[in-house]
């Protein structure tokens, strides 16, 4: 059991979801046909076909799209992070800031949009939709100045607001997010290949569902810049434009069932699950007993590390073992270090580590887009051996994650992956269960009568 193994395992499971793998299993080309999913759209019949994209897989989706589609490719434009393009062929791209949006990706979205306006029926519009789409995919109503816009972003990913509440607010600064760009492409055909990188798949929440009916309003995106008090730190044009919107001043996003979705189909093509399944594989092939404790990973990572570190401790099963989690957690920042929940994640684990128990484990926390926080990491990985940092707890209320393992080693650093599905947590265990009366997993409620995990 090693670090290499852990490592080993997280790289099983990014290379499971990208994209040159995923995406021929939906798409394909025939003498007279563009088949898409189900659909099958006739040569012929199909005037212009153009791809648009965003997102920090959108450069890899469009050269595997290239590699399918080329012949049938009129134009294309896809914004992605910086660091992660492509050479293309025929679809340009364009890099832009993440997660806090820049000029690079206001500019791109209206070239996005005016590329796709004014098409008709007999046009087909494939839309090319990763994690990190909702900062790249971006627009300022007009009153607000994007400095303003980016001042929020950073202040609702720092509050510890999760990705659904983030996207909400989203949705109601944009006219192009919660469904608007549906309506901007309408009445040409529109088809989504989806990356998710939220839990549950939730499609309009996914980059803040572009092509999705949107639920939510106004009045909900207000309610939570009040639940995470953030009222009288926001600027005073956002404030307004929220407020105008729930008195009815602005149009609320489309909602589903709406017109303009009639020729538009969403295809989810990659998700964490696909994901934690090779890196369950993975650590199978290697001779691990594997518990997946957590498939839907949420909430703050110092929480929900310290949940894991004790499912590994209470861990009664055959040895060695694997425990896994897929998901995403949140950051509360209070400190001023540099980091990212992965890493904050690991940290965390580290420090509940310290405090006793079970020796002789490896926890590894990544992200499969190769990105962690403003970071140059994918995330950080620790062992058992490693454990005498008596400063670790200083770190990590400074929210310094990064610092620390760079200093004391455990960064994994993978570069741009070109996929994103959210994280990958893997627990390894080499010694046998702890001595009878310390408390059985069962007996602790992390695992139940079946064998598996949960919380």
């Amino acid at each position: 059991m090693s670090r290499k193994d852990a490592l080993e395992i997280f790289n099983a499971a990014v290379e499971a979801v990208q994209p040159e793998k995923l995406i021929p299993r939906h798409v394909s080309l025939t003498t007279d046909s563009i088949i898409i999913g189900d659909i099958s759209f006739s040569r012929s019949e199909t005037h212009k076909v153009i791809v648009i994209g965003a997102g920090k897989a959108s450069a890899a989706m469009a050269l595997a799209i290239e590699k399918l589609l080329l012949p049938v490719i009129d134009n294309g434009l896809i914004v992605t992070k910086y660091d992660h393009s492509l050479p293309l062929s025929k679809i340009q791209c364009i890099e832009a800031g993440h997660p806090v949006p820049d000029l690079n990706g206001i500019e791109a979205t209206a070239r996005i949009k005016l590329m796709v306006s004014h098409l008709d029926e007999k046009d087909l519009v494939i839309f090319l939709v990763s994690g990190g789409a909702s900062a790249l995919l971006a627009d300022v109503p007009v009153g607000i100045s994007l400095e303003d816009i980016r001042f929020l972003v950073q202040l609702l990913l720092s509050s510890g607001a999760n990705i659904e509440e983030i996207n909400t607010v989203r949705k109601h600064l944009s006219l192009v997010k919660g469904g608007q760009l549906s309506r901007t492409v309408s009445p040409a055909k529109l088809i989504s290949l989806i990356l998710s990188d939220v839990n549950g798949d939730d499609l309009s929440v996914i980059a803040s569902g572009p092509t999705v009916g949107d639920r939510s309003s106004f009045s909900e995106a207000l309610s939570i810049i009040h639940r995470y008090d953030l009222r009288h730190k926001i600027p005073d044009s956002i404030f307004r434009w929220l407020n105008d919107g729930a008195d009815g001043k602005n149009a609320e996003t489309p909602y589903p069932g709406d017109p303009v979705f009639k020729n538009t189909t969403n295809l989810l093509i990659g998700t964490n699950s696909v994901s934690l399944k090779a890196a369950e594989l993975s650590a199978v092939l290697k001779g691990y007993h594997v518990v997946v404790v957590n498939n839907k990973l949420e909430g703050e990572a110092e929480q929900q590390a310290a949940k894991f570190v004790e499912a590994c401790q209470l861990y009664d099963g055959p040895v060695p073992a694997c425990l896994m989690m897929g998901g995403e957690t949140t950051v509360t920042i209070k400190g001023i270090g540099k980091g990212g929940r992965n890493q904050h994640f690991v940290l965390a684990a580290l420090c509940e580590m310290q405090k006793g128990g079970r020796g002789g484990l490896v926890i590894l926390s990544g992200g499969t887009d190769g990105t962690d926080g403003p970071t140059d990491a994918a995330g950080a990985v620790i062992d058992g051996e490693a454990l005498d940092f008596a400063d670790a707890p200083e770190y990590l209320v400074n929210n310094d994650a990064y610092h620390f393992f760079n200093k004391n080693g455990g960064l994994i650093k993978t570069g741009p992956t070109q996929t994103n599905v959210m994280d990958i947590v893997v627990g390894l265990i080499s010694s046998p269960p702890r001595q009878a009366g310390a408390g059985s997993a069962k007996e602790e409620g992390f695992v139940d009568d079946r064998g598996g995990c949960f919380w």
